[in-house]
């Protein structure tokens, strides 16, 4: 695989073959990877996969004009007749008004922040195997499970490069290491499923695979003999498994291409009350080892700390430098980039600071509403805040989780969501996206 200084430079070399042959600026991203997964069903082998490569996109700008390629062959004539075609059509392209790169003086400059992304080692197909059978061994050793859907571990690096035309390059490497299990509990059409899983930049960090067996086991057996609930407006809880999703709600609302486009509910929130005085959500990309931890953006500028919501007032828009463009504002190094087309808008270690209630006591004062474990479909629109999910859970009865609820649905708006939400006090880092146990009052829930 290529060395982040050897992906670096074939991406620049991409650029100047495309300066060549007329382009005015362009961008290229190198993405290489090698990667190895093994899965494991009723303690046997079932498959172990290995993949390895790497893709290169270039996007090159005539006047207002744009167009970007992809590419898989790295070969000095591929980037030859990429380049050809790429500003070929770019020529023929429609003008954008807000196209181009990133502000030059605003491009990241001297050293990359160090975050420890990558281990620097290599797993072997037989320790994977071990984890993955490991994982499985402890969900079917718990009491009432019935079949398994398997374990699996994993294990990749990847290696990131980004160049402009106008003075940026930068590299990085991260590992990822993984494992999980899925199993069913109960017999007929009583079963349950549920699952368990963790992801850590450094192997040594991963959970003990017996850890997360035993939780998806406890998780499948605890949903058995679903109860009905009456439908009307009660508490609903979610746990942190699911409440991530509630950011990733406020995140599609604040991303640039959308406010600029008027097509958000919160377009006109900017420097509003959008939580409570309790909620600040904070976006870190230089968490070390963290998920979504990056040292510069898809345009190549510099990353930094942000509180998108500071004591319940929303602080920042999420911004590329096109939709910073349109709504007259800066950057805000929240650009994304993938190997085609050109950036999108995205966080990285986003996260809710933790409240001052413990899960306990937010619990407890409840007396009768759901816990939410599980969320189903995509019903939310993006334009009005309408909110209304497929669910399943828990029931809570005089602030006691008492029996599991499954096929109930949810529903809300996002705005009033947002303003009567509560935090408890248990946050953890353990996805990208992270939140406590999240609590708002008043949702309407329709029972199965």
């Amino acid at each position: 695989m290529l060395t982040p200084e050897q992906a670096q430079a074939r991406a620049a070399q991409a650029i100047d073959r495309a300066r060549a042959r007329g382009a005015d600026a362009a961008d290229a991203i190198l993405i290489a990877d090698t990667a190895l997964s093994v899965s494991v069903r009723l303690g046997a082998l079932e498959d172990v996969g290995r993949s390895e490569g790497g893709e290169l996109g270039l996007r090159v700008f005539v006047g207002k004009r744009s167009a970007s390629v992809a590419t898989s062959d790295l070969s000095d004539a591929a980037l030859d007749a990429v380049a050809e075609r790429v500003v070929a059509m770019a020529r023929l392209a429609p003008e954008d008004a807000w196209a181009g790169l990133a502000p030059a003086d605003r491009l990241m400059k001297g050293t990359a922040p160090l975050l420890d992304l990558d281990d620097g080692g290599e797993v072997s197909p037989e320790a994977l195997k071990a984890q993955a059978l490991a994982a499985e061994d402890a969900a079917r050793g718990v009491a009432g499970v019935t079949n398994s859907e398997g374990g699996s571990a994993s294990a990749s690096r990847a290696v990131v490069a980004l160049a402009t035309s106008h003075g940026f390059a930068g590299s990085y490497a991260v590992t990822s290491h993984g494992v999980s299990a899925s199993v069913l509990a109960g017999t007929g059409s009583g079963m349950q499923r549920d699952y368990a899983h963790h992801s850590a930049r450094h192997r040594a960090s991963l959970e003990a695979p017996e850890a997360i067996g035993r939780l998806a086991g406890e998780r499948a057996v605890a949903r058995l003999d679903p109860a009905r609930i009456a439908s009307g407006a009660m508490p609903v809880v979610f746990d942190p498994r699911v409440g991530s999703s509630l950011l990733g709600h406020l995140t599609g609302a604040i991303a640039g291409p959308g406010v600029a486009r008027g097509t958000s509910f919160l377009r006109e929130a900017l420097g509003t009350a959008v939580f409570g005085p309790g909620v600040t959500i904070r976006d870190d990309p230089h968490r070390p080892r963290g998920l979504r931890s990056r040292p510069f953006d898809g345009e190549g500028l510099p990353v930094s700390p942000l509180a998108i919501v500071e004591s319940g007032v929303l602080q920042s828009w999420l911004l590329d430098s096109a939709s910073a463009r349109q709504l007259g504002l800066e950057p805000t190094g929240h650009a994304t980039r993938g190997i085609g087309g050109g950036p999108g808008v995205g966080t990285s270690n986003l996260y809710m600071e933790a409240g001052r209630i413990t899960r306990e006591a937010l619990i407890g004062e409840i007396e009768h509403g759901v816990l939410v474990t599980e969320l189903i479909g995509h019903g939310v629109n993006g334009v009005t805040g309408d909110y209304s999910r497929g669910a399943a859970g828990f029931l809570i009865e005089k602030g006691a989780i008492t029996r599991p609820v499954a096929e109930i649905t949810i529903a809300g708006n996002l705005r009033q969501m947002f303003a009567g939400l509560v935090p408890a006090s248990d946050l953890e880092f353990r996805y990208g996206v992270n939140v406590p146990t999240i609590r708002i009052d008043g949702m309407t829930v329709a029972g199965g």
